[in-house]
């Protein structure tokens, strides 16, 4: 079980107010490492732990928080990059500000984490885990709603997963990603409340449910624990079945 250990890692977890980033640090938190989570707010569910308000988008703001977390720890192992949106729209109603906007967020804030933290990682000399929350939409067409945005750029995290796990394994820094189903969380507050969507859900994934943010959770930390230390660049699917139909 050692394997599974995470004593003295330092974790920091993007999006980890809520649904699956806090579930996530919650999990991290269990297995040992001692977490800060970074959001636009906090709500009362994520006192428990460190936490600072940050803008993924913003490049000056990503560096300052990282720096901080980073010198005060005096390192940093973990990055869990669970921030994001989705805006649903069909593409031909979708403006170039709302595609901006996913993909800043999603995309290029993932990006920015991700390169800050490696900066600290090699820095410390110690290598590192990076987890990046994709989807099983950066896998798939989707087909049950209109979700180009989100679907495109959980699809770019899914291949700079595999970019940066090239360029920095020499460093000793593993990069994977984590692509889940349909999950119980406010993300997906909207469709929950749509019974004939949510059976359709059902009914598309073999193990015949959603998926609780927790499974997802599970998953993130097998990727940044010394039990996947031979694994990189590499996607797991957290979906029930869903993509092996």
């Amino acid at each position: 079980m050692n394997l599974f250990s995470l004593e003295g890692r330092v974790a920091i977890v993007t999006g980890g107010a809520s649904g699956i980033g806090l579930a996530a640090a919650r999990e991290l938190a269990k297995a040992g490492a001692t977490v800060t989570i970074l959001d636009r707010a906090f709500p009362e569910e994520a006192s428990e732990f460190a936490t600072k308000v940050l803008d993924v988008t913003s490049e000056d703001a990503v560096a300052v928080a990282f720096d901080a977390i980073a010198t005060e720890a005096g390192r940093l192992d973990i990055l869990v990059n669970s921030a994001g949106i989705a805006i649903r729209r069909p593409a031909l109603d979708l403006s170039v500000e709302d595609w901006n906007r996913v993909v800043d967020v999603n995309m290029t804030g993932s990006f920015l984490c991700a390169r800050e933290a490696a900066r600290h990682m090699i820095a410390f000399g110690n290598g590192g885990a990076i987890v990046n929350v994709a989807s099983i939409m950066g896998l798939s067409g989707g087909g049950l709603y209109p979700n180009i945005s989100y679907q495109t750029t959980k699809g770019a995290i899914i291949n700079m997963t595999r970019a940066l796990a090239v360029e920095w394994a020499a460093s000793n820094i593993r990069v994977n990603a984590v692509a889940p189903t349909y999950v119980r969380t406010p993300f997906i507050s909207a469709l929950l409340e749509q019974p004939e969507l949510m059976k359709k859900i059902a009914d598309m994934t073999p193990l015949g449910r959603l998926a609780e943010p927790e499974e997802v959770a599970a998953a993130i930390v097998f990727l940044a624990a010394p039990a996947s230390g031979m694994v990189t660049g590499h996607t797991l699917p957290v979906d029930g079945g869903f993509l092996a139909q």
